[in-house]
């Protein structure tokens, strides 16, 4: 939304040159130098260190994949919905088969040990 482009940088940089004039101009130049350099280094040693601590696992890890630029977070909703839904999908059509089951037991008089019983009415003849 708001990130820096070239033409930005450019008029943040015409813009110093002349609020700081070209006396100040360079030491300002300098300073800045310098703190990119050690940002750059700051950076670098805690690459070492987590390389240390890592051991050699370090060079397995998939860092792109570990980006948070390339994660949508509608993405991540839906497929949280749909997993939920799945799972709700799969549980009634579990109880669904269940249910089929028992009636088809019923219907061959099969007990629910899984002895046969003969249906039989005690008031007939």
């Amino acid at each position: 939304m708001g990130g820096l482009s070239f033409e930005k940088i450019l008029i943040i940089l015409v813009i110093a040159m002349f609020v700081l004039g070209p006396t100040r101009l360079p030491m300002y130049a300098k300073k800045f130098s310098d703190f990119v350099r050690s940002v750059k280094r700051a950076a670098d040693g805690a690459k070492d260190r987590l390389k240390d601590e890592m051991g050699p696992e370090f060079d397995d890890v998939d860092w792109k994949q570990l980006d948070p630029r390339q994660y949508d977070p509608r993405r991540i909703i839906r497929d949280a919905l749909v997993e939920d839904e799945r799972e709700a999908r799969q549980s009634e059509r579990s109880q669904r088969l269940e249910e089929l089951a028992a009636a088809r037991r019923a219907r061959q008089g099969i007990a629910d040990d899984g002895t046969l019983s003969v249906r039989f009415d005690d008031e007939a003849t």
